[in-house]
């Protein structure tokens, strides 16, 4: 039975969109397949690996009845790509599916769609609300690399999401450092929505969200979140616990601060960086009369030294942090200038826009 009939690129850009959420290891066989359901000439693709799930629709020339099945992933994937440019079709036949482009023929075993696990959109809706894609996108830039990998406390394993009133809040922090960064809403919602998205979800919205004016519409409710844009449909569980007080870890009143060059000071890290310790990655920040040195050293008694001139005239400082957490967000942030804003060698120091207090990045010093 003929599922589609269409070109080639048609096919594989919404499977590329949907099987990057396909774990390469699962406990379950059917994970690694995708859903594909015909209802006349609609064919809709599902991917899921339990706790997130993205659907995209494509068209096509299609016949006969209409039809669900499940195969794998990335071997249908792996065969689009390897295909030229030029018209595929997909057959049910029996219990496999058959792709055909040219003189190309592929058999592939399939799975019962019924069997295929998957995950109901939320009937209880807690906000719902609508944000420009390429906000967001810039919006989850501005946070995600402060999110901890792996940690013991699971809460901090993903990002936390605010809806309130006009303004939309995302905050990520690891422990160690914290990124704070908010937006606006295009409409108000009707009560506040706190949630913990998943870090696997937060880098897979990141790598799907268009850098466009189109609108994500935005579902959140008690265990889960639903987000809209295009054509896909990408429905994800939340982190059960409770964030961390983030206020609290930003710093309100600290009495220094100076204007930074980001491309050069970016540029002296990374060149200090070379020669950090490999375990602990750390720099010494010393601002001593218009000058700010940056030092870095290593077991083997190697040195490097990077000075950018300042407007600075006061006591000294010295101070250490982790190398590769300056870096996060110099790379992240766009503006030519930033304001670091100090204490002293044992206070956190707070990274801001000049003008904008949009974002705020929270740093915690090391010895060294």
């Amino acid at each position: 039975m003929l599922l589609l009939k269409t070109p080639r690129d048609a096919l594989l850009t919404p499977l590329q969109a949907v099987s990057g959420v396909i774990e390469k290891r699962h406990t379950l066989p059917i994970l690694s397949n995708v859903l594909i359901e015909k209802a006349g000439e609609r064919l809709t693709l599902t991917a899921t690996d339990i706790e997130i799930q993205i659907r995209t629709i494509t068209t096509g020339n299609a016949g006969g009845e209409d039809a669900a099945i499940t195969v794998g992933a990335r071997k249908l994937q792996d065969i689009l790509r390897a295909l030229p440019d030029t018209e595929v079709s997909l057959t049910l036949e029996e219990r496999r599916l058959a792709v055909k482009a040219g003189r190309s023929r592929f058999q592939l075993q399939t799975l019962p769609a019924e069997d295929y696990p998957l995950l109901t959109p939320p009937a209880n809706e807690a906000a719902r609300f609508s944000v420009p894609q390429r906000a967001f996108k810039q919006q989850l830039a501005l946070v995600a690399y402060a999110m901890a990998q792996q940690d013991i406390r699971y809460y901090l394993n993903g990002l936390l999401l605010i809806a309130d009133g006009e303004t939309l809040t995302l905050v990520a922090t690891d422990g160690h450092r914290l990124a704070y960064a908010t937006g606006e809403l295009e409409a108000p919602v009707a009560s506040r929505s706190e949630v913990i998205l998943p870090r696997k979800t937060v880098l897979e919205l990141s790598r799907q969200i268009g850098d466009n004016d189109d609108p994500i519409d935005i579902v959140l409710a008690a265990n889960q979140a639903v987000f809209r844009f295009g054509s896909v449909e990408f429905v994800t569980k939340l982190i059960d616990g409770k964030f961390p007080d983030y206020q609290r870890v930003i710093p309100p009143d600290h009495p220094g601060c100076i204007a930074l060059p980001r491309v050069p000071l970016l540029a002296a890290l990374q060149r200090a960086a070379i020669l950090s310790n490999e375990k602990f990655h750390g720099v010494r920040l010393v601002l001593d009369n218009g000058i700010l040195s940056i030092i870095s050293s290593n077991t083997e008694q190697e040195e490097a030294q990077e000075e950018i001139e300042v407007d600075f005239q006061g006591e000294r400082l010295d101070i250490g942090f982790n190398v590769g957490y300056l870096l996060d967000v110099l790379n992240n942030v766009s503006p030519e200038t930033i304001e670091w804003r100090f204490r002293d060698g044992d206070s956190s120091a707070l990274v801001t826009l000049p003008g904008n207090d949009s974002f705020k990045y929270v740093v915690m010093p090391m010895r060294i």
